[in-house]
């Protein structure tokens, strides 16, 4: 969404003035009218930087948040949206061409009246399958073609770099299974978990009549599920137990796996799951895999005939018929997340398309949106954040000599992905029509899936990409020691068509994107990953006892945070993010400070250059979020809540202090001993 710019405001200073052919254009700076003044900036400076958006603009009923996401969501969406209608009106098209197949995908998720004729029509081969379970090798057998369409029933699995031979693919079992997602939902006792829970029973009951149960057999199917899920639940680990890479991988032959889980005959379940030949597993947590041995025998065929049903609708209930979809989207969305309103159709058709065909969407969207030299800024500033990462590494007083050198080779050996890659994945063999919008998402996902299990004994790709170039985000791969920032991160709201000042840059691209996922190298988890990207301790273990020190301040700093009452930030959880937030934003400063901006002390809008960099970090983390959507966050998100992942960094950084006047008294103020130095 495009900020309208505004010539009547009342602050002078909140306009910018840009000479253009001797006419004066103004803009609406977003640093200054974002705010609200009425906030201390050094009791609460998230709301004291984004206040007054907040204050003009409501979160959507069709949203659990709002904020600087949503603004360029929207944006990207709707150029989505042209590329989606202007494929659909060529009826034309050559069939198998990506146009078509974009055009046919879109169609489809429109045409309602199709989708509602045909019902559960869709998955009618999957429901057979089901029913011809027998006993637990059959059972296990359609659990695992299950996984091939998009289902996730019993467990987890797929193919990855091998953690510690990072050349070779491996493959990969973990716990899952749950309709809950994560493991706390089923055992919390808290008055809100308990509603949940509540909710989740009459949200099974109503689904399983929906599927075709009576009154009577869709209660006793719903207990089914949720005792079900819940045995499962028993045996998977909580949230930040699976933060340990080492603890959590766990080599076995397939006849070692095969012998913790008796029950189940593995060679003839990876067939189903598409792998012929296999020497070697990693499980994540074979503790589970044990519970689950025990689970394929206490519930009776029919049992697990229920939960893979209700399992397979929940997977595609999005893209079948009315009743179905609203009832998901009443309990995931209303109950869990605070959604009081569905989006418009168009706009669940279009961001559905790009996630099932985003590989195809993404060549037209760097072709016709992406702004001229987008790649290049984006690399230049990338570059600019690695050297003085280099800078501080050498400058730590904490670390030796030896891991210093080992810690620079690494920072060296990052691989910078940007704006988007050099060569495209072939999806030519998936089959798009306009026939059934279910259908089209069914094929999308075994393309997805065979793309994957496919690696399985060929040579690692280390030029592939895992995120569309039109996708609002970042990552950083420790397999690969690489960091992907899609293109659209060049896009900032209330700049478009122009390029913002070094601070903004540095500080929402700089701080929080290039900064922030080069630290995810060096958090908790990524610091055990090597130069190579393997699985490997290359700390002294003086340093690393150090380091972990350090991780262990940010984590006690965290816990304090509440967002609401009563629910405290899981600090352990979420530790590796608030290590690569603080990293982050101090690499931004570091790498701005080398700006002309910052050197000739330039002031915008009777902002300083500080000022406006620490502004711009905030304005990155612009997001109001709804309590029910705080809540399900503290509880499954890696991600501390907006507020903190601001707020929380900058309490630890003195030019935060000096720049706006932050003093003993203040609610952020930390003395010395408290404040978290790591890099």
């Amino acid at each position: 969404m495009q900020l309208k710019n505004k010539l009547t405001i009342s602050v002078l200073s909140a306009l910018l003035i840009i000479s253009c052919n001797k006419k004066e254009v103004y803009f609406e700076d977003p640093l200054i009218t974002n705010r609200d003044t009425t906030i201390n900036p050094g009791d609460d400076f998230f709301h004291y930087a984004n206040g007054g958006w907040f204050k003009k603009y409501e979160i959507p009923s069709t949203e659990s948040s709002n904020g600087i996401f949503r603004m360029i969501g929207d944006t990207i969406n709707a150029q989505i949206k042209n590329i989606c209608e202007k494929s659909a009106k060529n009826t034309d098209a050559a069939k198998g061409s990506n146009e078509q197949k974009i055009g046919d995908f879109y169609a489809s998720g429109m045409d309602t009246l199709a989708i509602e004729k045909s019902g559960l029509k869709p998955l009618a081969m999957e429901f057979a399958k089901i029913q011809a379970i027998q006993d637990v090798p059959s059972l296990m057998k359609t659990i695992g073609y299950l996984h091939t369409i998009g289902a996730n029933p019993a467990f987890s699995f797929y193919v990855s770099q091998d953690d510690k031979i990072s050349s070779k693919h491996a493959l990969f079992f973990s716990q899952g299974g749950l309709g809950l997602g994560n493991r706390d939902y089923y055992f919390n006792e808290d008055e809100q978990t308990l509603k949940i829970r509540g909710e989740y029973v009459k949200h099974l009951q109503k689904m399983m009549q929906l599927m075709g149960d009576d009154g009577v057999k869709s209660q006793k199917s719903s207990n089914i599920i949720l005792a079900l899920e819940t045995d499962l639940a028993k045996n998977s680990r909580k949230l930040e137990a699976l933060r340990d890479p080492v603890k959590n991988y766990n080599k076995m032959t397939l006849a070692q796996f095969k012998a913790s889980t008796p029950s189940i005959d593995w060679e003839n379940v990876l067939p189903q799951l598409g792998v012929t030949k296999a020497d070697t597993v990693i499980v994540g947590q074979p503790e589970f895999y044990k519970g689950l041995d025990n689970i394929v025998n206490t519930y009776s065929i029919d049992d697990w005939k229920t939960y893979l049903r209700w399992d397979l609708v929940n997977t595609y209930a999005s893209y079948l018929n009315n009743a179905i979809e609203k009832q998901n989207f009443a309990f995931y969305s209303t109950v869990m997340s605070g959604v009081k309103e569905q989006k418009p159709r168009w706009k669940r058709v279009v961001e559905q398309t790009d996630g099932s065909l985003g590989e195809l969407i993404g060549q037209v969207y760097v072709s016709d949106y992406l702004p001229k030299g987008s790649k290049e800024k984006l690399l230049e500033i990338g570059n600019n954040i690695r050297d003085v990462y280099a800078e501080h590494i050498k400058k730590l007083d904490w670390m030796s000599e030896v891991t210093k050198q080992k810690a620079l080779q690494k920072l060296s050996k990052i691989v910078m992905k940007v704006g988007y890659p050099d060569k495209w994945k072939d999806m030519s063999s998936v089959v798009i029509s306009r026939n059934s919008y279910c259908a089209n998402v069914m094929a999308a996902n075994k393309w997805s899936y065979n793309y994957m299990v496919k690696k399985y004994g060929k040579p690692v790709d280390r030029k592939e990409w895992d995120m569309f170039p039109q996708t609002y985000n970042a990552y950083y791969n420790p397999s690969n020691n690489e960091i992907v920032v899609p293109a659209c991160n060049i896009l900032v709201p209330g700049f478009e068509g122009r390029m913002p000042d070094d601070a903004i840059l540095y500080g929402i691209i700089g701080g929080s994107t290039f900064g922030h996922e080069i630290t995810h190298g060096f958090d908790d988890q990524g610091s055990q990953y090597d130069d190579q990207g393997n699985l490997k301790n290359w700390w002294t273990a003086e340093d690393l006892t150090k380091f972990k020190q350090k991780t262990k301040l940010i984590v006690e700093q965290f816990n304090k945070f509440e967002p609401l009452k009563g629910k405290f930030v899981n600090g352990d959880a979420t530790q590796g993010e608030n290590i690569a937030d603080l990293g982050g934003v101090v690499m931004g400063f570091e790498a701005f400070k080398k700006s002309a901006q910052y050197k000739n002390k330039e002031k915008i809008s009777g902002l300083s250059p500080e000022q406006r960099y620490f502004l711009a970090y905030g304005y990155a983390w612009m997001i109001h979020a709804k309590d029910e959507a705080l809540a399900r966050q503290i509880m499954t998100d890696v991600h501390s809540p907006a507020q903190y992942r601001v707020n929380g960094p900058l309490m630890n950084i003195p030019e935060f202090y000096k720049a706006f006047n932050i003093k003993p008294g203040s609610k952020m103020y930390q003395p010395d001993s408290l404040r978290v130095v790591i890099w």
